[in-house]
């Protein structure tokens, strides 16, 4: 708490670099309204998630949410930066792909949707033409965190925005941890405020919307948090917390808040290892999650962990399958019975796409 009190407050003294970065992407903005930079459209169904800021503001659960949504009626295809993997270029998610080899967001949507075409590429104007010539019966196409990537334009952007950390209230990297311009937000399809509390009020709700201030035929969605029932990491062996549990909490991921949140409350006590995000864990890593483990008195102990951190810690496999060493799943819950109408908006977009004119 207090480390993060002196980050805070150090980051102010970033202020000049901060109008520096905010000037370098008012520039780039330009160029592409003013149309000396290209965008290029496809003749199919695009569906970016993003935001305006770096950190997590669960575009991956969303993109997992939109595959389980359109993956059983359309041929649905991903496509990722795969942040943080060894690799470099494009590549298409198969059986024997690795967490290094094409990251682990992509790898995790990859194992919950064998079926799916999962491709990851730096250059995504590159890479669509590339996943549509390994998998050309491809409908849609999930873009993950693409709404920055003005090369591409999608025909319907979803751009998410933190509950506790609304765009309107942030500021460019790196005093803040904007990454675009405020005004874009009247780009995107659709708004989507994530991680809210799960009791937020019709008051708190008109409150953020008129504070985000969607422009006409902008709808304003909220979601929050759930999760799901825990799975062993190699068994697959799902397990009910009771509360009674000590946890000691492994996580390598940007935002770790609302799950502490969650396992503080479902569990008697716990301990948490935090890793940075993306963490590719070592050996020596292994060696002290497994210390702190021992340290855990009761005899009704367990890890938990994430499904991004669990295909990152697969490598362990064989160490692990003794271990009460289990998986959390996460979803988007959306609020005040609004799931029907995100659901049907999202359809509506791909049953009556039109071709864009050549």
């Amino acid at each position: 708490m207090v480390y993060h009190f002196f980050l805070r407050s150090f980051r102010i003294f970033l202020l000049p670099l901060s109008l520096l970065y905010w000037l370098i992407v008012l520039f780039r903005n330009w160029l592409f309204d003013k149309q000396l930079l290209r965008t290029a459209q496809f003749g199919m169904p695009l569906i970016t998630v993003g935001n305006l800021a770096v950190g997590g503001t669960g575009k991956s659960p969303m993109i997992e949410y939109l595959a389980a949504l359109l993956h059983s009626d359309f041929k649905v295809a991903a496509l990722s930066r795969g942040y943080r993997r060894r690799t470099r270029g494009y590549a298409l998610a198969s059986t024997s792909s690795t967490a290094l080899e094409i990251g682990d967001e992509p790898l995790a949507l990859y194992r919950k949707f064998p079926d799916m075409a999962v491709a990851v590429g730096e250059e995504r104007l590159l890479a669509i033409p590339e996943l549509l010539h390994d998998r050309p019966e491809t409908e849609v196409i999930l873009l993950d965190d693409a709404f920055q990537h003005r090369s591409i334009e999608a025909g319907l952007s979803i751009l998410l925005t933190e509950y506790a950390n609304l765009f309107t209230r942030d500021f460019y990297l790196p005093t803040g941890d904007l990454r675009d311009l405020k005004s874009r937000y009247k780009a995107a399809s659709m708004l989507v405020v994530t991680k809210c509390p799960a009791t937020l009020s019709e008051l708190q709700r008109s409150s953020i919307i008129k504070e985000l201030a969607p422009v006409a035929g902008q709808p304003v969605f909220f979601t929050s948090l759930a999760y799901g029932t825990p799975y062993h990491l190699t068994s697959k062996e799902k397990f009910t917390l009771t509360g009674k549990e000590e946890v000691l909490l492994v996580t390598g991921i940007s935002n770790p808040r609302p799950l502490k949140e969650f396992i503080e409350a479902h569990s008697a006590t716990y301990q948490q290892l935090t890793y940075r995000d993306h963490h590719i864990f070592t050996i020596e890593d292994f060696k002290d999650i497994l210390a702190e483990f021992e340290q855990l008195r009761s005899g009704n102990r367990l890890l938990v962990t994430t499904e991004k951190d669990a295909v990152r810690l697969e490598k362990f496999s064989s160490e692990i399958a003794a271990l009460p060493w289990y998986v959390l799943p996460i979803e988007h819950r959306f609020l005040f019975d609004e799931k029907d109408r995100f659901d049907q908006s999202i359809r509506n977009y791909i049953q009556h796409f039109q071709r864009p004119p050549l």
